[in-house]
């Protein structure tokens, strides 16, 4: 577990789930099937314990996450009944501000913060960061199995979404075999596999294919090609017919060309530049993106840009240089 001060225990956070009557489950803005699903399986979990549960969230459920139970429940809107002590749950985010500026006005001591990343802010009144865990959806496993809950096949399903989103199908250094164990036993519980990897690997609309045929077309390789970087913009967009979604997993498809180490997406967008960095293993891309504001983990993170894309792409390589690119 994370050694950073004011870190709470699996029974202290257990306790405090027993004790709220009520609950907001909160996901970051751009939501992945890690923030969503870990706060749709601890939001079921806690609903069929008689607990009130409202999930919080900034922008729609993507495509690919609406098949997740309970999806159809996410909304920016809060009931004006729930009680002063609610109980808001931030998942899979380092720092609240992720949640976006819809967010309701919320205080420290009715905070719950449970996350995987390097650097997380601890900002909640009760914080669970894990950060040797895959994905947030495996912290909540944690605090599940302390509950003493039935792990059915909803949050089965939800639970590995998450797994599957933050390990890139298994694809990732995370899959450990104690991961490859979680996942066989949700699988037991009834988590359709095939349909996860469909919803959130496959389904690729034809707008998206042409717009990565563009990324490909103006992406530039430096360092003797152990970096690759390109860009998506509103021309882009306009062109293929694509949004925002499509651009889900595209830096990936940079970081597996041979020979690169270290891959960036400049994502030109809705008035600011959103950057996804990845890495094979040798530079360290959270402590880049750290230096510029952002975070995540050793091999993949983020961050975003204030300024135009030619500054954007000059401060990322100067970030990554500095940690070894």
């Amino acid at each position: 577990m994370s050694t950073t001060l004011h870190n709470s225990s699996t029974q202290e956070v257990v306790a405090e789930l027993l004790r709220r009557p009520a609950f907001v489950m909160v996901s970051h803005v751009k939501p992945d099937g890690d923030t969503l699903g870990a706060g749709l399986a601890l939001g079921i979990a806690l609903k069929r314990m008689g607990k009130r549960v409202a999930y919080f969230q900034q922008d729609p459920v993507p495509r690919n996450l609406r098949f997740l139970p309970d999806a159809q429940f996410v909304s920016r809107e809060i009931p004006g009944d729930f009680p002063p002590d609610t109980l808001f749950v931030f998942c899979d985010m380092s720092d609240p501000a992720r949640a976006g500026e819809f967010l309701p006005t919320f205080t420290r001591e009715n905070a719950l913060d449970i996350d995987h990343h390097l650097g997380n802010l601890h900002f909640g009144a009760f914080n669970y960061v894990i950060d040797s865990e895959c994905s947030t959806g495996t912290c909540v496993v944690r605090l599940l199995r302390e509950m003493g809950v039935q792990i059915d096949q909803e949050i089965a399903t939800c639970l590995l979404t998450t797994i599957m989103t933050d390990t890139g199908g298994f694809m990732h250094s995370n899959t450990t075999p104690e991961v490859l164990e979680l996942s066989a036993d949700l699988m037991r519980r009834g988590a359709d596999k095939e349909l996860i990897t469909q919803e959130i690997f496959g389904n690729k609309r034809l707008a998206a294919m042409k717009l990565l045929g563009e990324v490909l077309a103006v992406a530039t390789f430096t360092h003797d090609g152990r970096y690759a970087y390109s860009h998506v913009d509103d021309a882009m967009f306009a062109r293929t017919g694509a949004d925002g979604e499509d651009t889900e997993d595209m830096v990936n498809t940079l970081l597996y060309i041979e020979g690169v180490e270290v891959a960036s997406l400049f994502k030109a967008y809705d008035g600011e530049i959103r950057v996804s960095l990845r890495s094979t293993g040798r530079v360290n891309v959270q402590a880049a993106a750290k230096r510029l504001g952002g975070g995540g983990h050793f091999r993949a993170s983020g961050l975003t840009h204030v300024g135009d894309l030619p500054s954007a792409i000059s401060a990322v390589h100067d970030a990554l240089v500095a940690e070894g690119l």
